[in-house]
């Protein structure tokens, strides 16, 4: 069960953006919850100059299977040009945990 499992993060420019996205995607089910993570700060590359910002960084929790519905609605509802959309696989977790997050997108 845990191959079928996400963990995929996003960053905003703040919370309040990042707790509407978020809720909307928990309420679409294409991600079973959604961890926001206020007050990171973030060192990058932009436009050709090193930025600085404090963000807003959301982990949320989904399948495979919902994932590009995930990445497309998230880049659809996100303030940013290019925003991070990443995921990484979960090897491992508790077996009830993964059958609740996978029931949760389905």
């Amino acid at each position: 069960m845990a191959a079928d499992v996400l963990l995929a993060l996003s960053t905003f420019p703040d919370a309040e953006t990042a707790r509407r996205i978020a809720r909307e995607l928990v309420t679409e089910r294409v991600t079973a919850c959604a961890n926001v993570l206020p007050a990171i700060q973030s060192v990058y590359r932009w436009e050709g100059e090193v930025q600085e910002a404090e963000e807003t960084l959301v982990l949320f929790k989904t399948t495979r299977a919902r994932f590009p519905e995930l990445q497309t609605r998230l880049q659809s509802l996100h303030p940013y040009d290019v925003p991070e959309i990443i995921a990484l696989e979960v090897v491992d977790g508790l077996p009830d945990y993964l059958r609740w997050l996978v029931e949760s997108c389905a």
